[in-house]
This record gives C-alpha cells, structure tokens and sequence, in this order.
C-alpha cells in the first residue's frame, strides 16, 4: 500500500481521465459498489486462488469466549471482507438492482481492491483495477465490444500495438476430454500447461508426469504439442484456430471465436490484405486462473512490456449464483498499476498553473484578490513566500505541474506573469 505525491497522483488522474472517457465513449456508464462484500461470497469458491488472499473483517462486539470458540474455525469470527476484485461485487450489484438496469448493461467499475500480496515490484496489496464488462448478451458481439473498447483506451494513452490474446475455456475442456485427462485431475493439468511459455513442451509433460497425470493423455498431448506444423501464416480467423487445435474442434466455439475477430476486424478498419494487422491472436493454452471463467478469455499485451496488461474472460454462471436466474456477463480488466508505468509523462490538463511568489508583508486581502482574478480566469493558482533559494521553490513548483510563476510586492497593481524552466 502505497502513498502518492502531488505528481504522482497527477498522473495517475491524468490516465483515469482518458481511461473513463474511452470507455464512456463507447456505452460503457461507471457504477461504484462498497469496498466490503459478505464473508460467504468473497469465499464462494468463485474467486480462485485471490479468496486466500483476501483481507478478513473481524464481527463487532467479540468477546474471548466467542474468539475461543471460534479457534477450530477462524471464518467464524468474520462476517466481511475487503474486495479482492471488482467482478464478485459485480455480479452481486447486477442480481440485486437488476430491475433498475437495461437488458444489456454496459458497466465501468474503477476501483482499488486489495489482496494479501507478499509485497515485491508489481505487486500490492492495494491497487486500482479499471474493469468493463457487459451483461445479459451471450453473441461474441460482447467480447468484440469489450476488445475494441480496450484497444482503443491503449492507443489513446500511447500505446498503439497492443494485441489480445484468445482463447475459450470450452475448447481447453474439448481438448483436454480428447487427449483423455479425467475430469478431476483438469484443475492441476491447466495450472500445468499455463506453464507452456516458460518451460515448454518436454517441460509441461514432465511435469503432468510427475503429477501423475493419466499417462496415455500425457503422451498424446506431448504428440500434439511437438506435431510437425507448416510455416504458412494465417491472420486470426477460422484457418488460424482449426490450425492450432486437433481436428474436430466443436464447430460453435469455433464460429463464436471466429465472430469476434470479424467484429474487432470491422471496427478497427481491417480488411481485406490487412487482415494479417488485426490486433488478435488465437492462444490455445491460454488459461487464465479465475475460476469463474466459463466461455471466450483473453488477454491483453503490448511489445513495450513483457507481462500481461490486462486480462478478462465470460462468466456466464457467476450472476446465477445471486440471482437463481443464470444471465450471460463477459468482462475486460485493464492493468492499472501496470500501464500507468509505461505511459508517457503527460503535460498536464492545458489550463494555466501559475505559482504566486509573494514578499511577506503583502497582505492577504491583495494576495487572495490576485488569486481570485487568475483562478476566475481559468487558472491554477498556488501561494509561496518568497525565500532566500527562489530557484529551488520554483523547481519544486515545476515538478508538482506548474507552469509559470509571478512575484508579488505590496500595492502591485498589476502581475508580470513568467514562464517555468
């Protein structure tokens, strides 16, 4: 958990800024949800491996009897939680003002949420998540909508040749039904092959061996995985998808996967030729580790960083849960504390920062008109004594923003205003 100063959080309002305004301008409306959530549903076992992460809120009024009664237990001494991200408060938003709602609602959550991270570079224990998501729509149009409205945010912070990485978690469960995994040992084997980029194919079926994997799976996935492939190149399409699947992949998953890049095709201006630029790419041992993931999951990369940006995924049976009533949602996260980092330092709002260097027998009534005239005017007006190392007060005032600066002597009627630098 981290404090910001002046500049810093400048910069971090500068980037919200052009984050909300991208997604507002593509349908998106900001909702806020409380910091806390139920005991029972941060622990719902939807949340992966972040429900052991999340940070506990002991129940009023305890006394030494209920603690020690509750030794066996320690849940038992909680009733709250800390949010450990934005999507379960979501669905839990959605389920109980849903009558209030369009049938397709198109929502921005920006927030901090916390974890109980071991704190290293990268990652807090408290950061701010910048997620849109769309419910009550199952066509891939939603995920498309979600993809442009993601890559468009990058390019508008300067960061054009973002890529989406795809995948479905239906085709993962095809595929691995096919090789022969049993339904039990599934959860470890993905936990294995999200492996596949750093210790590689001989790496990955070491490891499902040593796991104990059912052995005959592993050597026909092993098969696959080292299989002679041409080098002809395919944009993202259908030839891409069936091309990095074993034959016989499920024909709707693959029309849904094959939807989405014809929508994000047309909407960034691709045709043709130029399909070959479309900022997609099919990822078939793509995982993702949230449980709740049920359909499309993707994640977002750009050249400049060698780490996810973002990530998000359909979730179709979490809303169910609240509601009794199961209502398609797909969601898009962009990596706040990530991205911040390798956006450029922008210049500011363009209004005028102007620092007023005044001698101390100035009195306040001038001091505050000067103010009052330059803040009226459009201005950002900070006062500062004059002291004796004017050069480190106006450096100081050039890093916090500002832009020029005036002196101020008693009875001046008028201010020469001067530039910072």
């Amino acid at each position: 958990m981290r404090d910001f100063l002046p500049a810093d959080k400048a910069r971090r309002e500068r980037v919200l800024a052009v984050i909300r305004e991208r997604y507002r301008a593509h349908g998106f409306d900001e909702i806020e949800t409380p910091v806390m959530e139920e005991h029972a549903r941060l622990h719902a076992g939807i949340g992966g491996d972040n429900e052991k992460l999340a940070y506990n809120v002991l129940k009023r009024g305890l006394d030494a009897a209920a603690i020690a009664a509750a030794a066996d237990d320690p849940a038992q001494l909680t009733d709250l939680g800390l949010r450990y991200d934005l999507t379960v408060p979501l669905a839990r938003f959605y389920a109980t003002n849903r009558g209030q709602l369009p049938t397709v609602f198109r929502s921005i959550q920006i927030a901090p949420v916390w974890r109980a991270e071991r704190p290293q570079k990268g990652r807090y224990r408290q950061f701010v998540q910048c997620d849109i998501d769309i419910m009550g729509d199952a066509s891939a149009r939603a995920e498309s909508e979600l993809i442009v409205a993601t890559l468009d945010t990058l390019d508008a912070l300067g960061l054009e040749g973002g890529q989406v990485r795809v995948n479905d978690r239906r085709v993962l469960d095809w595929m691995l039904d096919s090789f022969g995994f049993a339904a039990e040992e599934r959860p470890g084997v993905l936990i294995t092959i999200d492996k596949l980029d750093k210790i590689g194919p001989a790496g990955v079926a070491t490891e499902l061996r040593e796991r104990g994997a059912t052995a005959s799976a592993v050597d026909a996935f092993e098969q696959f995985l080292t299989r002679p492939m041409t080098m002809e190149y395919h944009p993202y399409g259908e030839r891409q998808v069936r091309k990095l699947l074993p034959a016989g992949a499920p024909d709707d998953v693959v029309a849904h996967l094959v939807g989405i890049g014809s929508a994000v095709a047309a909407a960034r201006g691709v045709a043709g030729d130029a399909l070959a630029d479309i900022p997609l790419v099919f990822d078939p041992f793509l995982v993702r580790g949230m449980g709740y993931y049920t359909g499309t999951i993707f994640e977002l990369a750009h050249p400049s960083a060698d780490y996810s940006l973002g990530g998000g995924g359909r979730y179709d049976g979490m809303i169910g849960r609240f509601l009794g009533q199961d209502v398609p949602a797909v969601g898009f996260s962009i990596g706040f504390e990530r991205i911040v980092d390798l956006v450029d330092a922008a210049e500011g709002d363009g209004a005028a920062a102007i620092v007023l260097v005044h001698d101390r027998d100035v009195p306040d009534s001038e001091l505050l008109a000067h103010k009052a005239a330059l803040v009226a005017a459009g201005s950002r007006v900070r006062l500062e004594h004059r002291t004796k190392n004017l050069k480190a007060l106006l450096e100081r005032a050039a890093a916090d923003g500002y832009t020029s600066f005036a002196t101020v002597a008693s009875g001046a009627g008028s201010l020469e205003v001067k530039p910072l630098g």
